[in-house]
């Protein structure tokens, strides 16, 4: 598969200019994915198949929204693809089981494949699941290189303020400003409860616990973050130029869909071994499709097989 990338590099065909990172499920070989089994507690952890002892159970998604309601899981593997965003052709790929998360391997397909295709410089896009300061620090710091990537709001507060900014309690009421926290790479700015001397206890509109406490400062905390001086923060993602570079992931949606037609979303081994094998030799077919419709002078079939053989 290398020595198929170097080549279309070669034909000017593959370059680092643009790379997309996504991943595909590919479900492993048990009836506990059939979803007309009758096998109880099909998904729990405690009852993994019996007949594929490597694969592991993972969700997958139809987007990486915090409140995305369509996931299913399954028991199996991923397929972790790094995409040419510009010819839509793989440069590399790694198989992990279902439990690995996209943010654990992003880094470490990258530093891999620098290794043996310069990716300097690069435009490195990926979805929210790769959000992490991370993966940002080594696209900015270690490949010299942009990172498009939208902002992940998992386990972000968002907190009701006034026009001047002043943040509001869940009474509706203004805190107060109380100092500052100075961190690695941010500012936060701390605001407590406007009665947290108070020794009253009806002076909460809504008895909130933290008012009822019993420390010597009563009722609630809240914090917003004033200044960041991290790469991740200073990205503007409601730019043109940032929507219009993330665009380019479809690519790896479309690559996706033409490496499913052959089959490989439904593992046929029940092994780990096995299962990177076929995956690898999936790629290593599109590639070949592509350096032959290349040579052929039909560049525009480089990604349709039929429509290759048609003109052959």
């Amino acid at each position: 598969m290398k020595n198929q990338v170097n080549t279309l590099k070669e034909l000017g065909f593959i370059d680092s200019s643009f790379v997309s990172l996504d991943s595909t499920p590919v479900r492993a070989n048990t009836k506990l994915n059939n979803p007309k089994s009758f096998a109880k507690n099909r998904f729990s952890k405690s009852n993994p198949p019996k007949s594929d002892k490597d694969c592991k159970l993972g969700v997958h998604t139809a987007g990486n929204a915090h409140n995305n309601k369509k996931y299913e899981f399954y028991w199996g593997y991923k397929n972790h693809v790094l995409t040419d965003a510009i010819s839509g052709l793989p440069i590399a790929e790694i198989t992990t089981t279902a439990d690995v998360a996209d943010s654990s391997v992003a880094i470490d397909i990258l530093s891999k494949t620098n290794e043996w295709f310069s990716l300097e410089e690069t435009y490195f896009i990926a979805d929210k699941g790769c959000d992490t300061k991370a993966i940002h620090n080594y696209i900015r710091h270690e490949l010299n290189g942009h990172a498009f990537i939208p902002l992940n709001t998992r386990n972000s507060k968002e907190h009701d303020t006034l026009p001047d900014g002043r943040v509001l309690c869940e009474a509706g009421l203004a805190m107060h400003k109380d100092g500052k926290q100075y961190l690695k790479n941010r500012t936060k700015q701390k605001y407590s409860c406007p009665f947290k001397n108070s020794k009253d206890d009806s002076l909460c509109p809504c008895k909130h616990p933290n008012y009822f406490n019993g420390k010597k400062y009563r009722g609630c905390t809240k914090y917003i973050t004033i200044t960041t001086d991290d790469y991740r923060s200073s990205i503007n993602r409601e730019s043109i130029f940032f929507k219009r570079i993330y665009a380019l992931r479809t690519e790896s949606e479309r690559y996706n869909s033409r490496w499913k037609n052959l089959n490989l979303e439904k593992a046929s081994a029940r092994n780990m071994a096995s299962i990177t094998n076929l995956n690898t030799i999936g790629h290593i077919c599109l590639l070949t499709l592509a350096i032959a419709a290349i040579r052929n002078n039909q560049a525009d079939k480089s990604k349709s097989l039929v429509g290759f053989k048609a003109v052959a």
